[in-house]
């Protein structure tokens, strides 16, 4: 079956309330691919993220029962001791209370705190959900634990097979794939191949020089939806020349209308 012309698609690990980054990614995209049946990294993003606490970055977690680097990111599973529930949100309300959208970011956020799932995929997946369906930005999203069977396929070889299995004519990706991805691999398959190039603006915060890089939450709780929004349409997405495809060069989303 060909490609679906406009089709774009994405795959990332799911991260707990990423930074705004993730989701220029998956406002770039129609369908996000939670690659979660790889193995778990420790002191990543997968259960973490950072807040502006005091004026300064500080970390939240989510505590997990005997994580490993030799399992899954699926099959690694929450602490059973609910109490870090109650000190996170504690933790953001002693950093957001006065924050102008704290009332309707605290409680997306306690939505998904309170869902109880048993691993850190399916907690971090609907994190990014949940934060998706709060700026209504249009994306399907699939888990690889859940779908194409073809983890027997590593690295280029499987994207590429989750590409056509998607019926995917373009397949974007972070800035730091351009050293393990080449063009023409995926033009053999009729996908073209992009890189997002995100410019993460800055934002009013309570004061003092703008802390850049912290979680989504950060960025939804000084600024309401729709500036939301436009803050996260401010990327680029680059498209490597192969002689095999017409060359599109770079695409700069922020200049286009909504």
């Amino acid at each position: 079956m060909q490609p679906e012309p406009e089709k774009k698609l994405g795959i990332m690990q799911p991260y707990f309330f990423p930074y705004p980054g993730y989701f220029q990614l998956l406002h770039a995209v129609d369908t996000l691919v939670f690659y979660d049946d790889v193995n778990f990294i420790k002191n990543g993003w997968i259960n973490r993220n950072r807040l502006l606490l005091d004026g300064a970055p500080a970390y939240f977690t989510v505590p997990l029962a005997n994580a490993s680097s030799f399992q899954r990111i699926d099959q690694v599973r929450v602490s059973a001791d609910g109490g870090w529930r109650r000190k996170l949100l504690e933790k953001m309300r002693h950093a957001y209370a006065r924050a102008p959208h704290y009332t309707e970011v605290i409680r997306m956020v306690e939505g998904v705190v309170g869902s109880e799932p048993p691993s850190i995929g399916e907690l971090a997946r609907q994190s990014v959900q949940a934060v998706a369906q709060y700026l209504a930005l249009p994306c399907r999203f699939v888990a690889t634990s859940r779908a194409y069977g073809n983890d027997h396929l590593k690295g280029e070889e499987r994207v590429i097979d989750i590409c056509i299995r998607e019926h995917a004519a373009t397949y974007i990706n972070v800035p730091g794939g351009r050293m393990l991805y080449e063009p023409r691999h995926f033009a053999r398959q009729q996908v073209r191949l992009g890189f997002i190039n995100p410019r993460l603006a800055t934002y009013p915060q309570f004061s003092g020089a703008h802390v850049p890089a912290l979680s989504i939450i950060d960025l939804l709780m000084f600024n309401d939806r729709q500036a939301a929004r436009d803050l996260l349409r401010n990327y680029s997405v680059e498209f490597p020349p192969d002689r095999s495809l017409p060359d599109a060069g770079l695409i700069d989303v922020a200049s286009r209308p909504e």
